[in-house]
C-alpha cells in the first residue's frame, strides 16, 4: 500500500479492513477442509463460533452489554448484511453455475466504490474506479473461463447480483453508522447464526461434520474468516478508505485461488496469471496518492 494508505487513523483503520480480505482469502480452503456440509448448516455453525468468541472478547476488555445497546435500525443493517449476504449467495449457487454466481457476486467491490461518492467526506476519483475495474477484469479471467452465461440460469444471477449490492449497501451502511463500536459485529454474528439455523431446519437435513479435521476446519472459519474478518471489516469501512478497500477486496479471490493451487486443490491457468497482473495493478492504481 502507498504511503497515503498507512499513514494517520484513516490509513490504519484502512489496514484493520485489509486484514477482513486477507482472511477471506482462506475462506475457499477451510471450506474444502470441513467436508459437504449444506450452506445453512455451515454458516449456523461458523457464524455462533465466531459470534461467540467474540462476545466473549468483548467480556474480557469489559465492554458488557454497552455495545448491544443500539437502536433497532442498527441491528436489522447488522444481521440483514451479514445473513442476507449468504443467504442470497447460497441461493445464487443452488440456481445458477458456481463459476457465473460468483463472478456475478464479485460486483460487490465495484459497488462499494462507487457508492462511496454517496458517502460524507469522501471523493471519487477515477484512479479508484479504474482499479476497482481492473480488479474486477482480473476476477473475470480467473473465473470467465469456466462460465457459460445461460437464460436459464437468470434467477440465480438474479440472486447474485441481489447478494453484491446487499454487502455493499452494508459496508456503506457502516459508515453511517460510525458511532457504533464495532464490537456490536458480535450480536451481527450470533443473529446470523440463529437465522442460519432456523433456515437449516426449514430447509435442510442435518450431515454431522466428519471428525476432528472437520471441526477443526469450522473452527477456523469461525476464527477467522467468519468472525474477524467481519470486526476488521467494520473498523475499516466505518473509520478507512472505503474506496481504496474496495479495489483491494478483489485481491480476496486471487489469494484464495493461489492458496488452492499451492495446496494442490486447484490447478495452474493462464487466467490466473493475467488476473494476478490485473488485481494487483488495479489496487496500486486504486492505492496512489491523488496530486496535489
Amino acid at each position: 500500500m502507498t504511503h497515503e494508505t498507512t499513514r494517520g487513523p484513516k490509513g490504519r483503520a484502512t489496514l484493520f479492513g485489509a486484514g477482513a480480505i486477507a482472511l477471506w482469502s482462506v475462506l475457499a480452503v477451510l471450506t474444502a477442509s470441513a467436508g459437504e456440509l449444506p450452506p445453512f448448516e455451515m454458516t449456523a455453525i461458523t457464524f455462533g463460533i465466531g459470534g461467540l468468541l467474540l462476545a466473549v472478547a468483548n467480556a474480557l476488555r469489559g465492554e458488557g452489554f454497552a455495545p448491544y445497546r443500539q437502536p433497532w435500525p442498527v441491528w436489522a443493517v447488522g444481521i440483514g448484511g451479514l445473513f442476507g449476504y449468504h443467504a442470497l449467495y447460497f441461493t445464487a449457487l443452488t440456481s445458477a453455475p458456481p463459476a457465473e454466481a460468483s463472478l456475478v457476486c464479485y460486483l460487490w467491490p465495484l459497488l462499494i466504490v462507487l457508492g462511496s461518492a454517496l458517502l460524507p467526506g469522501e471523493r471519487l476519483r477515477p484512479n479508484h474506479v479504474i482499479g476497482a475495474l481492473l480488479g474486477l477484469g482480473g476476477v473475470a479471467f480467473l473465473l470467465g473461463p469456466k462460465a457459460q452465461f445461460s437464460f436459464d440460469a437468470m434467477g440465480g444471477y438474479l440472486a447474485a447480483l441481489a447478494a453484491a449490492v446487499t454487502w455493499a449497501a452494508y459496508s456503506l451502511a457502516s459508515r453511517r453508522f460510525a458511532g457504533v463500536p464495532s464490537a456490536i459485529v458480535a450480536g451481527y454474528a450470533l443473529g446470523t447464526a440463529v437465522l442460519a439455523a432456523i433456515a437449516h431446519f426449514l430447509f435442510e437435513s442435518w450431515v454431522p461434520p466428519a471428525g476432528f479435521g472437520a471441526w477443526a476446519a469450522l473452527a477456523g472459519l469461525g476464527l477467522g474468516p467468519v468472525g474477524a474478518a467481519f470486526l476488521v471489516w467494520d473498523i475499516g469501512m466505518k473509520r478507512g478508505d472505503p474506496r481504496l478497500l474496495g479495489a483491494l477486496a478483489y485481491a480476496a479471490p486471487l489469494v484464495s485461488t493461489l492458496i488452492l493451487v499451492a495446496t494442490g486443490k486447484a490447478a495452474a491457468s493462464l487466467g490466473l496469471g493475467v488476473a494476478c497482473v490485473a488485481i494487483t495493478a488495479g489496487a496500486v492504481l486504486a492505492g496512489r496518492k491523488a496530486p496535489a
